[in-house]
């Protein structure tokens, strides 16, 4: 709720601020990352979730952005998500995946393996059923999404709360993304080509 009515004031602020003109291009960034912060900050805060507060005021956003014709401000904030999620990656694979490989026993890595297979795909596929999806697509979309940031977060809650098997958890997590990136950016550009040949 906290997000949500972030969002709804801060939202109605910034079309203000738009329709007089008083963003321009060098600073139409600023404003969404800026709500972003404020709702995940107020909610922390609040010992709520920062991250679902966030991810709320995120959609409602989207959904009052359209609404107002506010394209160009969510345009303008794509590459500051790109390059912090750049960052991210950069940070995880720097001072998570190097310090981390010697808690990967076997359990993990075939759990981790099912995770980027059976695990994915099965639901993925399954949620299709009675679309107009082919088998092709299907498989397609089981294999390559959903994908993000979302693991590295929920793990990082996972520590934070110290659960009891946190650890392992968290090794699991960083074993899957691990074993993603290097899958999944090996297979994007090849099975993209087939899939659009299969397509035409």
């Amino acid at each position: 709720m906290v997000g949500l009515g972030i969002t709804f004031m801060g939202t109605h602020i910034i079309k203000y601020c738009w329709k007089k003109g008083w963003i321009t291009d060098i600073w139409g960034q600023l404003p969404i990352i800026t709500l972003t912060v404020s709702c995940f900050t107020v909610a922390q805060n609040l010992h709520g979730s920062g991250y679902i507060a966030a991810f709320t005021g995120g959609l409602l956003f989207n959904i009052l952005a359209k609404k107002e014709s506010m394209h160009d401000l969510l345009h303008s904030t794509e590459g500051t998500a790109e390059t912090l999620a750049l960052i991210t990656w950069v940070i995880f694979g720097a001072a998570v995946v190097g310090q981390s490989f010697e808690y990967f026993s076997w359990e993990v890595i075939i759990y981790a393996l099912l995770s980027l297979t059976l695990i994915r795909v099965l639901p993925i596929y399954l949620s299709l059923a009675g679309t107009c999806e082919d088998l092709k697509s299907k498989l397609f979309l089981g294999w390559f999404g959903p994908r993000g940031l979302a693991s590295i977060v929920f793990a990082i809650i996972v520590l934070n709360e110290n659960l009891p098997g946190g650890k392992v958890l968290a090794m699991t997590v960083v074993c899957t993304v691990f074993l993603s990136i290097i899958a999944h950016g090996m297979s994007a550009n090849p099975l993209s080509k087939i899939f659009n040949m299969t397509k035409e």
